[in-house]
């Protein structure tokens, strides 16, 4: 049982909106906005010669129409002409792209060196080649002194 008294509602009858008064909501609102839109334009046509900010114009509600504060961190979408859009200018790379092409550019050159034997890695490679090799011959040698003894 909850604190402070209350009680939970389960089990009670949800309560449904009947078309006929979403449709008259609709209807209402549709005409106020219809209403609004009249008497905008007729305004529209007088403040023409007075140019205001669309911040000005637009009503305030609450607090906010007696405070004149902007906020300095809010960043307004301002959108872009197409004519203003520059598609040949180079994209910039995301943290990720940089950081990919950075480690394909280090393996590559890498690659390169380690062919050339420059690595330490190439280096031990090789000397451990030499020494398999060595091996080898030593026991190819020892075989065909075998084979010559009989």
């Amino acid at each position: 049982m909850p604190r402070g008294g209350k009680k939970g509602h389960k089990g009670r009858g949800k309560q449904f909106s009947n078309p006929e008064e979403i449709d008259r909501q609709m209807r209402l609102q549709r005409e106020k906005e219809e209403s609004g839109g009249a008497e905008k334009e007729s305004s529209e046509s007088e403040e023409e010669s007075s140019s205001e900010d669309e911040s000005e114009s637009r009503k305030r509600s609450g607090v906010e129409g007696l405070i004149e504060i902007e906020n300095p961190n809010r960043v307004s979408q301002k959108s872009k002409k197409v004519t203003e859009v520059d598609v040949s200018a180079p994209r910039e790379l995301s943290r990720r792209e940089r950081e990919e092409i950075e480690k394909q550019k280090s393996a590559e050159r890498y690659r390169k060196l380690h062919m050339e034997g420059k690595t330490e890695q190439a280096r031990a490679d090789l000397a451990r080649l030499a020494i398999i090799k060595k091996q080898r011959e030593e026991a190819a040698r020892k075989r065909e002194e075998a084979q010559a003894k009989r």
